[in-house]
């Protein structure tokens, strides 16, 4: 990888380019919609009866496997948490719509905002098992990305994950995020170690990602029973 550098007028040093210094905006609760999701500001009275029954199925264990909470014992422990995660501004949360249903199907956040070097990351992505891998999820993640970069003017937009969770680094290849290593002994979460993968898109990728987003999304891209015809990557090219 290249480093873009000028050279220091005092002491000739390499160093990094010159940037403005306005500070990005802060993300808030506001309603995302596209075609397939809608992300609304989570709100437990809303949403927490939809997202129980979509996270805690028989496959609650796997849904949960990888997240700091979770999976909960009962709908009135998952509705109390779910409310402390309503009032938080870092990680902020949006619960994801089904467009086809009106119905939430999943969570995600905006979160680690740091406003002065315009660095945000997606992360405590939770999906029912009916949400992933598929349009919806898609199009949920474009959704928090545009919104980062066009609205909101960051210029880093971050995923880490457990770098065991092969789900989500697959998800991050896909979505065109660039590894950047391997953060050992990183955390520790539900009493057991955690690598930290992590990934990041920078700002003049973003037009390039965007814009096999929308290709991908678009109605042409799908047959009639509903299969892509072209990959994402295939569209980034």
């Amino acid at each position: 990888m290249t480093l873009t550098s000028v050279p220091h007028p005092d002491s000739g040093l390499p160093v990094g380019v010159v940037l403005d210094p306005v500070q990005a905006k802060s993300p808030a609760r506001i309603t995302l919609a596209g075609r397939f999701a809608r992300l609304e500001p989570l709100d437990a009275r809303t949403h927490g009866r939809a997202l129980y029954e979509a996270t805690h199925g028989p496959d609650r264990e796997a849904i949960w496997a990888y997240i700091g909470d979770g999976p909960y014992t009962d709908f009135d422990s998952f509705r109390v948490a779910l409310d402390a995660k309503a009032q938080s501004e870092d990680p902020l949360f949006f619960a994801v719509i089904d467009n086809a249903d009106g119905q939430a199907k999943g969570y995600s956040t905006l979160m680690r905002i740091d406003r002065p070097n315009r660095v945000i990351e997606v992360g405590n992505i939770v999906y029912g098992s009916a949400m992933q891998k598929t349009p919806l999820a898609t199009e949920a993640q474009y959704l928090l990305m545009r919104h980062a970069f066009d609205d909101l003017g960051y210029r880093r937009y971050e995923w880490k994950c457990n770098a065991l969770n092969a789900p989500s680094r697959k998800a991050a290849d896909r979505y065109g995020f660039t590894y950047e290593g391997l953060f050992r002994q990183h955390m520790i979460i539900k009493g057991r170690n955690r690598d930290t993968a992590w990934y990041s898109i920078v700002d003049g990728e973003w037009p390039r990602i965007k814009a096999a987003f929308e290709a991908w999304l678009a109605p042409d891209n799908f047959t009639p029973d509903g299969q892509q015809k072209k990959s994402l990557a295939a569209l980034r090219g």
